[in-house]
C-alpha cells in the first residue's frame, strides 16, 4: 500500500513525504549544475526539517535520481539535468505506487488483491483516473515544476499579449472579443 492518506472526506491525498520530496527536488534542480547542495541549505530555503529531508533523499537515492557527495562541499545533487526526470518518477520514488484503488494497482498482481477485479463495473474508472494522473505526471518534468508552470502551455499574460496585434497595448482587465460570439 502506499504512504497516501485518505482523508474522512473520502479524499486520496499524496503525503507530506510526496510534498516535501518534490520541494527537495525542485531545490536541487534550481542548483542544477552548479554542484551540491547542502540538506541544511535545503531545509532553510524550503523551511523544511533537515532531519525528514534525510529521510527523503535515502529514497531518491535508492531510486537514481539524486548522488551524494561527503566532505565540508558535500551535498545532493542531481544525477541527471531536471529535463530527463519525469515527475512520476519522483514520486514514485517518494510515494510508491500511484494508486487510487487497489483494484487499479500499476502492478497487476497487486491489482487482485480487491477480488471484485473481474467483474467490477467501475474499474474502469478507477484505472482511467490513474492512466489520467500517471499520464500527467509523465508529461511533467523537474525543469517544469522547478520554474512554476507546466510544459508546453502558454501563462494567461503571454495568451492575451499574443491576442493583441502589433504594437496595441493590452490591459489585463480588458475584455477581448469572443469569435463567433454577437458584439
Amino acid at each position: 500500500m502506499s504512504n497516501r492518506q485518505f482523508t474522512s472526506s473520502g479524499a486520496v491525498h499524496f503525503s507530506t513525504r510526496g510534498e516535501y520530496g518534490v520541494r527537495l527536488m525542485a531545490e536541487l534542480a534550481r542548483h542544477y549544475g552548479s554542484g551540491p547542495v547542502s540538506l541544511a541549505e535545503v531545509a532553510e530555503h524550503e523551511d523544511l526539517p533537515r532531519p525528514y529531508l534525510e529521510q527523503l533523499v535515502s529514497s531518491l537515492r535508492d531510486a537514481g535520481l539524486v548522488t551524494s557527495t561527503r566532505g565540508a562541499r558535500g551535498g545532493y545533487e542531481l544525477t541527471r539535468g531536471p529535463g530527463e526526470i519525469r515527475m512520476s518518477d519522483v514520486l514514485r520514488a517518494l510515494e510508491g505506487p500511484i494508486v487510487p484503488m487497489i483494484c487499479a494497482n500499476e502492478d497487476p498482481i497487486h491489482a487482485l488483491e480487491c477480488g471484485r477485479t473481474a467483474y467490477c463495473n467501475v474499474n474502469v474508472m478507477w484505472v482511467r483516473v490513474r492512466e489520467a494522473i500517471v499520464g500527467t505526471l509523465d508529461g511533467l518534468t523537474l525543469a517544469d515544476v522547478s520554474r512554476g508552470r507546466p510544459p508546453a502551455h502558454r501563462t494567461a499574460a503571454q495568451a492575451v499579449g499574443a491576442t493583441a496585434t502589433a504594437g496595441e497595448s493590452v490591459q489585463p482587465n480588458k475584455a477581448l472579443p469572443v469569435v463567433g460570439a454577437p458584439n
